[in-house]
């Protein structure tokens, strides 16, 4: 009998997977995985367990009223899931918290595998995990700092499926994650709880940009694997910003992409007005108009605040209107993701 991973992403960020059978309801699926959502008649009369299906494809069911599903309702994304009926893997918007289904966030454990320093900007930390988690290429994981008692948040930078799992970290002196990595050791194992986070590819309908401001980039190394696994055809550019040239890294693994997805190009960019890059100043400076391509295209956005609210001014002061536009700012010391 076939299943189907079905993503439930709750409004406080948590992400849970569960799987559904071949013509069982998710509304049913969520039930036997313990997980309470929305609901009141459970015969498509009263809407209480209304969802957004964000992506996949499945039957709506023929056993609702008007009253509990609107045409435009369908026609939005919204879902009756005790109706539903996945044919594929799909990702789900549950309009309440993870608390209020009676579930909350996973946590597993993972084991450090390698420490990579690159320059004084970065730090590639992968890790072996027993069972790779299920998570979104985007989404993020809280990672225990050990002996700390205290957590940072980081964004997965590998793709779903793969034996291990990486992240990209900013190197910041003095800093919580950063002085431990200088001492970590082979084997260590860490604890970490997640998939976090709303910020994650979406169904790919239209060309893609991407904005990536320093290891903003790491969740877009995530989504390029998933698209070149993908034989993605969608035209996508990718701009990645930082101040420094020593802040430039994992070039040439985006540079890999060029060959592995046919429509794919991307441009570097540095703010630093000492550097001798060919291309010096913003993102937003480096951004050209067929990229936008008259607003039919999906842009997604990852860098700290500042960037993210200039790349926000722009489009409003130039009347950019993309048809989706995803974005997660992140703190400098990575304690406080935002995703809108």
């Amino acid at each position: 009998m076939s299943c189907y991973k079905i993503a439930l992403n709750f409004e406080d960020g948590v992400t849970r997977f569960i799987e559904c059978k071949d013509g069982e309801k998710v509304l049913d699926a969520a039930f036997r995985n313990k997980i309470n959502l929305p609901m009141d008649c459970s015969d498509g009369v009263c809407g209480t367990c209304k969802c957004r299906a964000e992506s996949g494809s499945y039957d709506l069911g023929d056993d609702f009223i008007d009253d509990a599903l609107t045409d435009d309702e369908v026609e939005s994304g919204l879902v009756l899931t005790c109706q539903m009926k996945p044919t594929s893997d799909c990702v789900v918007a549950v309009p309440t918290t993870s608390a209020a289904c009676k579930t909350g966030q996973q946590s597993f454990a993972a084991t450090v595998a390698r420490v990579s320093p690159h320059n004084d900007a970065a730090i590639v930390l992968e890790l072996d995990v027993d069972a790779a988690p299920a998570f979104l290429p985007g989404q993020y994981a809280n990672i225990d700092v050990p002996g700390s008692g205290q957590n940072r948040s980081y964004s997965f930078s590998t793709a779903p499926g793969e034996g291990g799992i990486g992240f990209l970290i900013k190197k910041i002196p003095g800093g919580l994650m950063s002085s431990w990595l200088e001492r970590a050791e082979v084997g260590t194992t860490l604890q970490l709880t997640g998939p976090l986070g709303s910020f994650y590819l979406r169904d790919v309908q239209r060309p893609l940009l991407f904005l990536a401001g320093g290891t903003g980039l790491a969740p877009f190394l995530s989504m390029l694997e998933v698209l070149a696994r993908e034989n993605a055809t969608q035209r996508i550019h990718l701009i990645y910003g930082v101040t420094r040239d020593l802040d430039l890294v994992l070039v040439d693994e985006i540079e890999a992409y060029t060959k592995r997805l046919a429509n794919f190009s991307f441009a570097t960019v540095v703010a630093e007005e000492a550097s001798n890059h060919q291309r010096k100043g913003w993102v937003t400076q480096h951004m050209p108009a067929e990229v936008l391509n008259g607003g039919d295209v999906d842009v997604y956005l990852c860098g700290p605040p500042p960037m993210v609210d200039a790349v926000r001014r722009h489009f409003d002061d130039h009347g950019v209107k993309p048809a989706s536009f995803h974005y997660e700012k992140f703190t400098p010391n990575a304690v406080v993701k935002e995703a809108a």
